[in-house]
């Protein structure tokens, strides 16, 4: 299997941010509903979604021979868990201003925390349970990977996000790219099985979708700013987000769907982590926890 070369590894530590959403327009992001709400509808994921991660890695903390392997995965764990707060105090904020995400939220929950959360399971079966929720882990991290090198190059975002919801997202998607190979490996480690990894994909890929959108046309319905008639999501809309460099293009985000099935893929191949660590060194956010 192909791993991370050991020269484009760092040691992964926890960054102690903090945000003031004081003063945040319902609109952030290039005043514009549909591109807010199609942040906004991953910021609503990533809270849960992370904490999912966090409690399968812990689980899976016992089973790790490999010193280094184990080094990544406790960096993995503690940057993840920073990520879920700083995601969820935007949810907070916008929450305060009367956009209600409660009852979406709650379906998330439900997906994570039901569909692929604990079961009463013994023995073989545990850990078939286990490394399955290991390799969906893996197969978002894909997604990650790619939006974390996507989104540091996204020179659109520089004049169409409000400046601290914009090193919210490259700050967290640096910590992506800086740990883009953990997820996969630990899976790697563990199992490796390419028939499990795929299946993980066509999994997780799918409910990432179908979760996204729906987060997308919820929030659209209850925005408060929003007139009835602006409520509905038009094609256009989507276009002129990714024609502006808002949003990867469908051409994108195909290409990256099927590079998760190539036999030798590893996540290393997305962005640069000399690149993700300049950012890091410069981001506000991040500056001021240190």
């Amino acid at each position: 299997m192909t791993t991370q070369p050991e020269a484009d590894k760092v040691a992964l530590t926890a960054r102690n941010v903090s945000w003031d959403w004081t003063g945040l327009p319902m609109h952030y992001f290039d005043a514009n509903p549909f591109a807010t709400h199609l942040a906004n509808g991953m910021n609503m994921l990533l809270p849960e979604g992370e904490v999912f991660f966090v409690e399968v890695f812990q689980k899976a903390l016992p089973l790790i021979k490999d010193d280094a392997v184990r080094a990544d995965v406790i960096g993995f764990i503690g940057q993840e868990a920073t990520h879920s707060s700083s995601h969820q105090s935007l949810l907070e904020h916008l929450k305060a201003q009367g956009l209600d995400t409660d009852p979406y939220v709650a379906q998330i929950q439900w997906m994570f925390r039901r569909l692929l959360g604990d079961r009463e399971l013994t023995g073989r079966k545990a850990h078939s349970w286990l490394l399955e929720r290991v390799a969906v882990v893996a197969a978002l991290e894909h997604f990650t990977s790619y939006l974390g090198d996507w989104g540091l190059n996204a020179r659109a975002w520089d004049d169409a996000l409000d400046p601290q919801v914009l090193d919210l997202f490259r700050w967290h998607l640096a910590e992506e790219v800086e740990h883009r190979h953990v997820a996969f490996d630990l899976f790697t480690h563990l199992d490796g099985r390419y028939p499990r990894r795929v299946r993980a994909w066509l999994i997780a890929a799918p409910f990432l979708v179908v979760l996204w959108a729906r987060g997308i046309r919820y929030l659209m319905s209850v925005d408060p700013e929003l007139d009835e008639a602006d409520r509905r999501i038009r094609f256009r809309a989507a276009r002129r987000t990714w024609r502006k460099g808002l949003f990867p293009s469908p051409w994108s985000l195909a290409r990256m769907f099927v590079e998760y099935f190539r036999p030798r893929y590893h996540p290393s191949r997305y962005g640069s982590t000399s690149q993700a660590v300049a950012y890091l060194a410069s981001s506000p956010a991040a500056r001021a926890a240190d």
